[in-house]
């Protein structure tokens, strides 16, 4: 029972595994991008465990819940409950945020009602999501939209031709239809020929039953202003087309802040409650390392059970490097590295216990000063009983393994094997691909030129800076450093963003849906269906499962999805198609053996030799390979990326440019990518800098600040404690600066090497 045994798992590239996995220690998963880390602790471990623990549920609730397929694996013996702490950002809507999602709000809005004054009320009229407490001008938001009319209407245009400038709105839409279709207007109308009547009817008019309708008005419709079914439509919710049109929204809706509240979402009585002469919202706009001195300096023994564990929470968020947040900021706007700190601290204070913890790159987004304050937590949690579980790549993390587990040898179908079990001091003695880069000899760039011409960023104030300039090189490679939150990418995004010759590369997701895959992004899905289709006769058409190529059963998604009344959502691989998404007659249509599913189910590595006539097929691919990713499936869908990887094929479409005298700023792109993997970055920005453009990198990995030709380094803290220029210059200059943590760590990480 001291180990949990998982044998024959075969989940994505696995090869039929059997482990052990120590319980009650701390065990690190390691290897190449892709090499089936998350396939066997992810998408085998923790979906096994949830799947049972789930299924111990009544088949309602089990349909509340997320369902999962049983993985590809033959048997796990002694598998304790799973939690899960991955890197998906917390989401959610304005409404929610970091001090609503952590529960800290709910102690906030106690004390207030406990110590402020004037007395107004209980703890739930400080919440802005109450009625009885938020601003009914902006209905607890701290902000008012409106519609730019000019934006979403052409006055020059009738509705025939298009006058309403939004994508769902098209004279052919069934919106569209619903203006067309009223009888009410002149249809050829220019809009700027309308009566005030006219206008008034067209925008403003509240839901009703038209008299006397023309017959292709649907007989149970009312008819609605354009403003009021705008609204309803893409303001009042968070809804899927919101996201859809989410370009054409924010062209349409202006924002500003509310007028009553100033931004403070609650009502004019709530905000004259105070502590201290600070209101419930200004307590939550400070920094969490400015909120503890203030509740650190009340002296009231009636409020110290509400003070002690509100300070150990806040305390607790600052030691995992997240001082600088404030509780009113919304949570959509948190990165997943932030996002997964947060779910961390929930599970701090625990008391439960023989759980495994499943810890999806805790490294993500931290400097190496605060990596050291997270592993502290690690080895809490695990300390308190339980099993703990990361994936990673960061070697200050591996190094606190109880147990490493390696897995490769390399990515995709070249990995999946267990190369090696045992401590971090046999995994230094070993010849698999984390051993030897974690014995890798690291040293600071030499013989560094002089630019020509610098970029200049001016007096930039926003956020922790104040007033804040500095000079780039430029047709050099910069790195950026500091702690998460001192101010590196504001003053980047804030300096650079007129800036018309600059792109930033982030791990932002594109916008796609299943449907999407690594071909069609990289532009190259036709050129290779054109392909099938001039060597097979058939149409091309044909060769899209988005089109006349879909498997009839499946409509081209691969999987049928059945509701089964109070029982989970089951999602099943076509019988017909066997999850190709293609029509028989496609799958027999082969050239030189292969069917275009066949095609898609090639690694980029595998292609490349397959396309070696086609030149711009196989460019393509090669730019693909030279960011890491020979790894992917040609095929493989686009909502299923992390946002190292989808910055990394950002950039392989970047490397197709002919572009010159551009900036390039990249945000941490070796999240999710292996020590062995970063020189083959490196070569990417050498190549994007041979063609004469600069490289601009926010980054904490340590390696990427060694191939540095000039550091820029801002704190020395987060929040208010950073936002200053500590060091420009060529990287060894930086040992100087006595008030830089990059300093100290980069200088322990080289003399480490040597």
């Amino acid at each position: 029972m001291s180990q949990i045994h998982i044998k024959g798992a075969n989940q994505n590239n696995l090869k039929n595994i059997s482990v052990d996995i120590p319980k009650h220690k701390l065990t690190v998963f390691t290897g190449r991008s892709g090499s089936g880390k998350s396939s066997l602790v992810f998408n085998t471990v923790a979906a096994e465990s949830e799947r049972l623990l789930n299924e111990t549920y009544s088949t309602y609730i089990q349909n509340q819940l997320t369902h999962y397929e049983k993985p590809e694996v033959d048997q796990i013996l002694n598998l304790p409950v799973a939690m899960v702490i991955n890197q998906k950002r917390l989401g959610g809507n304005s409404r929610s945020t970091v001090g609503t999602i952590s529960d800290i709000y709910a102690s906030v809005r106690l004390l207030w009602s406990r110590l402020g004054s004037p007395f107004v009320g209980y703890s739930s009229v400080f919440s802005f999501n109450n009625p009885n407490g938020m601003c009914e001008t902006c209905q607890g938001l701290g902000y008012v939209e409106d519609i730019d009319l000019n934006e979403l209407l052409d006055f020059d245009r009738s509705l025939n031709e298009d006058a309403i400038k939004f994508p769902s709105f098209r004279p052919d839409s069934w919106r569209g239809k619903r203006y067309l279709y009223t009888g009410l207007f002149d249809n050829d109308k220019k809009l700027r020929d309308y009566t005030e009547e006219e206008m008034d009817t067209f925008l403003y008019t509240k839901p009703k039953k038209l008299k006397n309708p023309p017959e292709n008005w649907p007989r149970t419709a009312k008819y609605e202003g354009l403003i009021h079914r705008f609204r309803r439509s893409f303001l009042l919710n968070d809804n899927f087309e919101k996201k859809r049109f989410l370009a054409d929204v924010e062209r349409v809706v202006t924002s500003k802040d509310c007028p009553d509240c100033h931004g403070q979402r609650l009502s004019r009585k709530v905000l004259t409650c105070k502590i201290k002469d600070l209101n419930i919202a200004d307590f939550t706009s400070l920094t969490i390392e400015d909120a503890i001195p203030f509740l650190e300096s009340l002296e009231d023994e009636k409020a110290k059970y509400i003070i002690e564990p509100l300070l150990k929470q806040l305390k607790a968020l600052k030691h995992v490097g997240l001082n600088y947040l404030t509780l009113d900021r919304e949570t959509p706007t948190l990165s997943g590295g932030e996002s997964q700190r947060i779910k961390l601290i929930r599970h701090l204070n625990s008391p439960l216990t023989d759980l495994v913890y499943i810890i999806d790159e805790p490294s993500v987004g931290l400097h190496p000063e605060d990596i050291d304050r997270i592993n502290d937590i690690i080895k809490s949690i695990r300390d308190k009983g339980n099993t703990v579980l990361i994936d990673e790549h960061d070697p200050d993390v591996i190094k606190i393994a109880d147990h490493v587990i390696d897995i490769g040898p390399g990515a995709g179908k070249r990995g999946g094997e267990i190369t090696f079990t045992g401590t971090y001091d046999e995994l230094l003695g070993s010849n698999t691909a984390t051993g030897t880069a974690l014995r890798e000899k690291h040293s600071l760039q030499q013989n560094h030129k002089e630019a020509e011409d610098r970029i200049s960023i001016d007096n930039i104030t926003k956020n922790n800076l104040d007033d804040v300039s500095v000079e780039i090189p430029k047709s050099m490679t910069t790195v950026f450093t500091g702690v998460a939150g001192s101010g590196k990418s504001t003053l980047l995004s804030e300096g650079l963003k007129s800036d018309e010759n600059c792109i930033f590369v982030n791990q932002k997701s594109i916008h796609a849906s299943s449907r999407s895959n690594v071909l069609t992004y990289m532009n190259v899905f036709d050129d290779i269906r054109s392909f099938f289709s001039k060597k097979t006769g058939l149409k091309k058409s044909m060769f899209s499962y988005n089109s006349e190529g879909a498997c009839p059963e499946c409509g081209g998604k691969g999987v049928i999805k059945t509701e089964l009344a109070f029982m989970p959502e089951l999602s099943q691989v076509c019988e017909l198609c066997q999850g190709s998404r293609y029509k028989e007659e496609v799958l027999d249509a082969k050239v030189e053996g292969y069917s275009i599913a066949d095609i898609l189910a090639l690694t980029v590595e595998e292609a490349i030799n397959l396309f070696e006539e086609n030149k711009a097929v196989r460019e393509r691919l090669y730019h693909l390979e030279q960011t890491g990713l020979q790894y992917m499936t040609l095929g493989q869908s686009l909502n299923t990326l992390s946002g190292g990887e989808m910055q990394r094929l950002k950039l392989s479409w970047h490397l197709d440019s002919d572009a010159s005298d551009t900036v390039y700023v990249f945000d941490e792109p070796t999240t999710g990518l292996h020590e062995k993997d970063i020189p083959t970055l490196l070569e990417c920005f050498e190549k994007l800098k041979e063609a004469g453009n600069t490289v601009i990198i926010v980054e904490h990995n340590l390696t990427m600040m060694t191939h540095a030709d000039w550091l820029i380094d801002i704190g020395p803290g987060a929040g208010n404690n950073g936002g200053r220029v500590l060091y420009s210059g060529h990287p060894e200059g930086i040992f100087d600066v006595e008030e830089s943590v990059t300093g100290k760590h980069l200088k322990r990480y080289i003399e480490e090497t040597i």
